[in-house]
Order: C-alpha cells, then sequence, then structure tokens
C-alpha cells in the first residue's frame, strides 16, 4: 500500500485528534501546604556571616536554599 506524505500527515493528524484533546486543561495552582516538599523552612541567616554553608560549612554558601528545605 503506497501512500503519499499528504494522505500519511492527515492520518496522523486524525489519530492525534482522537487521543488529544482539543484544548490543554487549565494549570492549577496548588497551595504549598499539600505536600512538604513545596514549603520553606525559615533559618536564620547564620552562614551569611562568614559566608560559609549552614549545612556543609567546609564550602562557601551558594544560597541554593537546601538548608529552607526538608530535603525534597
Amino acid at each position: 500500500m503506497n501512500i503519499s506524505e499528504q494522505e500519511l500527515r492527515a492520518m496522523v493528524r486524525d489519530a492525534v485528534a482522537k487521543v488529544a484533546p482539543a484544548e490543554p486543561a487549565p494549570l492549577r495552582s496548588a497551595p504549598s501546604a499539600i505536600h512538604a516538599s513545596h514549603g520553606l523552612i525559615h533559618v536564620t541567616s547564620g552562614g551569611d556571616d562568614d559566608g560559609r554553608c549552614i549545612i556543609e560549612p567546609s564550602v562557601a554558601c551558594t544560597h541554593c536554599g537546601y538548608c529552607q528545605s526538608l530535603g525534597h
């Protein structure tokens, strides 16, 4: 069976249209309290004075925020 490129494209478009919704579902924003990995812990800036990381004092603080999360 030989089909043209246009026919193949039409078949693919039809197959995708059957599976994919016409419009994407809207994104829902969830409050950060739903899962602990989304929240931040208030940490005093102990490492900012000398520039050392609170978690790993042998390296400089890069302000990555890891000390403010639960490690997720």
